[in-house]
């Protein structure tokens, strides 16, 4: 009775969540003619579609040729896939930045940008009671992942598996996460003919989730993790490095340049926030806002980089608890594909044929750098900018909104197969340099960190030279 309440009140929230986005959330998206020149550099606030831009034209199409199993005589076992939210409303602290950046515009600029009056007359309409939470474009990107999910295994994410439980559901606390989930399922629903209809009575078929923050939040309770980087200003020392150096600097005196605002009253932040004031414009809205003409193109890649610093160094390769830290849900992962390999080779039917998973970014990155991808040669740090415009670590490849790692378990004539892709593109298995190896030889490759925990890790968390970076393995 508890469960069936708490779940009625899920759904109640999800109805109430919907009729708030769609007062708060009114403009539509704006043609793809009037794409922002920059929404590239959004970094974790890029669209899904301005990463993979065959999306812009359908948002349901598939790159058949990036997602084709192993060989055509492999036969999909199962698949998890590890989704970060979708697109979301600016932080609280980011309001306020919003509000304080728009506050000395109105105040302070002066002269004769073609342009200033646009920006003196936009309208401060973030607000508080938004913070964090998802969006309608947000809602729609999971609602669209779910179904180019299903057309990628039609085998596998059916309506029979769909109702018969096969299919698993597990989400962050976060109110984001839960509506993703919830947005997700929808998208199933919407596909299958299950959402019913309010106008003749029919009730919609609901579908169970799990709040799991020990797998999507294992960030949070790292104590050591917690206390060693995210609490430690030196842990992300190039950031800062990078932050108050001549790359940022140069853009910071240039947008106070063209709005005559004194340099001692246009902080780097300042700079910061005006560019990722038309990320938001552009991801919520479908807005080519005037804050975007503020950057070119070496604008964008400079506040681009300083977030990816920080970034490296407190969720990716900069220390080597960040990644440890997900050795929970390393674990969690690889013991569903193995289950399902052995209830497959037993001849039983795979109890858990599909399993999504809705977290945050800060759930994928350290995932993915764990599994040792997107890893570059020379560590990211504030003097080497110059050289690492074309880095793998690129968060806003990796983790724009709904970023996802997906898993997929194949069985093929050779034995079992595994595919990998990050934004429904394959990646290669570090060391094995194939797209879909055998899965025995994945978990030998994976061996030394297979069984990990989020208390291991070096001694030597944060005072890890450049050069010991470079020779981690993961």
């Amino acid at each position: 009775m508890v469960e069936e309440l708490l779940r009625f009140n899920a759904v109640l929230r999800f109805a109430v969540f919907l009729a708030f986005l769609s007062f708060s959330n009114g403009a539509a998206l704006s043609s793809d003619a009037d794409i922002p020149t920059n929404a590239q550099y959004f970094n974790t606030k890029t669209r899904y579609q301005d990463f993979n831009t065959y999306l812009r034209e359908n948002i349901l199409a598939i790159n058949i040729s990036a997602v084709k199993p192993p060989a055509p005589t492999c036969t999909p076992v199962h698949f998890t896939i590890i989704a970060r939210h979708g697109t979301r409303f600016p932080t609280a602290e980011n309001i306020k930045k919003i509000a304080a950046f728009d506050d000395l515009v109105k105040t302070e600029a002066n002269g004769d940008l073609s342009y200033l009056s646009e920006l003196k007359a936009w309208k401060m309409w973030y607000k508080e009671d938004m913070a964090g939470h998802l969006t309608e474009t947000g809602r729609e990107d999971h609602i669209h992942l779910a179904q180019r999910m299903v057309e990628t295994f039609p085998s596998l994410l059916t309506k029979e598996n769909l109702q018969g439980g096969r299919v698993k559901f597990i989400t962050s606390s976060v109110p984001r996460c839960i509506n993703s989930t919830l947005s997700f399922q929808l998208g199933l629903k919407e596909w299958f003919h299950l959402e019913g209809s309010v106008l003749v009575g029919i009730a919609g078929v609901e579908f169970p989730y799990t709040v799991n923050d020990t797998l999507m939040r294992f960030f949070a309770s790292c104590e050591r993790f917690v206390e060693t980087v995210l609490n430690n200003p030196e842990a992300a020392i190039q950031a800062t490095l990078f932050k108050n150096g001549p790359e940022m600097e140069t853009v910071q005196r240039k947008v106070a340049d063209l709005l005559q605002i004194p340099y001692d009253k246009f902080t780097a932040d300042l700079a910061e926030t005006g560019f990722y004031l038309c990320a938001y414009e552009w991801t919520i809205r479908g807005l080519n806002s005037p804050w975007c003409r503020l950057y070119d193109r070496a604008d964008a890649e400079v506040v681009d980089y300083a977030s990816d610093l920080g970034l490296y160094y407190k969720r990716g390769y900069g220390h080597k608890i960040d990644s440890m830290a997900s050795c929970v849900l390393f674990n969690d992962l690889f013991n569903r594909l193995e289950k399902a390999a052995n209830e497959f080779r037993a001849g039983q039917p795979v109890s858990e044929v599909v399993t999504v998973e809705i977290g945050h970014a800060e759930t994928l990155l350290p995932l993915v750098t764990l599994l040792g991808l997107f890893k570059d040669k020379t560590p990211l740090t504030a003097d080497n900018y110059a050289s690492q415009l074309n880095r793998a670590f690129n968060s806003g490849h990796i983790v724009p909104y709904i970023g996802n790692l997906l898993a997929a378990l194949y069985d093929c004539p050779d034995g079992f197969r595994l595919q990998l892709r990050v934004n429904e593109r394959p990646v290669e298995v570090p060391g094995l340099d194939e797209f879909s190896p055998l899965f025995k030889d994945v978990k030998e490759q994976y061996q030394q960190i297979l069984g990990c925990n989020q208390e291991i890790s070096e001694k030597r968390v944060i005072n890890s030279s450049i050069k010991e970076l470079e020779s981690q393995p993961y």
